[in-house]
């Protein structure tokens, strides 16, 4: 009896003979394309004061999120003042403490079911994927920073990107890969009043 060494596998099927002629084989990776879910030609009531209603709702989220650092600063502050400029030495921390509270406060808004700010809940407008899907926390937390890195290196003058294209998406939407819409309710009643 021989041995005739170790065997190979030549990548055809268990129990051929051989390989299969079918090309190179996958390794798992699949890139999957999906379409644009939101078109303004077919729906522009999706669309419709968009870029007006999103600055509001910017003002809106800005006032939420500085309500508690203000009293932050102010506790900070007043305890600073009892324990002899002691308890001073924590205003370190609003810096640091500031940018997760604004991280976490937009990564669960837009997180949320609603996939909206309380600004963007009030101004009635919403964010989804380009695709159509709900954004989702770790979209929500960085859909803020690529904003304010766009804004801080190129200028608020990048800002005017929404007045170019049809979906009213500025660039840090672009980037992220996000669109903001009308939600249902304000859709449909843009719907039911007809064109201007």
């Amino acid at each position: 009896m021989t041995d005739s060494g170790p065997t190979v596998d030549t990548g055809g099927t268990p129990g051929s003979s051989g390989p299969e002629p079918s090309g190179p084989r996958r390794i798992g990776v699949a890139l999957d394309v999906k379409p644009h879910a939101y078109d303004p030609a077919t729906n522009p009531e999706l669309f419709d004061g968009v870029l007006a209603r999103r600055v509001v709702a910017f003002i809106i989220d800005v006032v939420i999120i500085a309500v508690p650092l203000i009293l932050g600063w102010m506790f900070i502050f007043v305890f600073g003042l009892i324990t002899f400029g002691l308890g001073w030495a924590l205003f370190w921390l609003m810096s640091p403490g500031s940018v997760i509270w604004a991280l976490i406060y937009y990564g669960v808004t837009l997180g949320s079911p609603a996939s909206a700010t309380i600004g963007m809940r009030a101004m009635e407008i919403e964010m989804r994927t380009w695709y159509g899907a709900p954004a989702y926390f770790v979209l929500g937390a960085v859909h803020p920073i690529v904003f304010w890195i766009t804004v801080s290196v190129l200028t608020p003058l990048i800002l005017v990107v929404g007045f170019f294209n049809d979906r009213r998406r500025l660039l840090h939407d672009i980037l992220v890969g996000t669109v903001l819409i009308n939600n249902a309710t304000r859709a449909a009643s843009l719907r039911r009043r007809g064109p201007v």
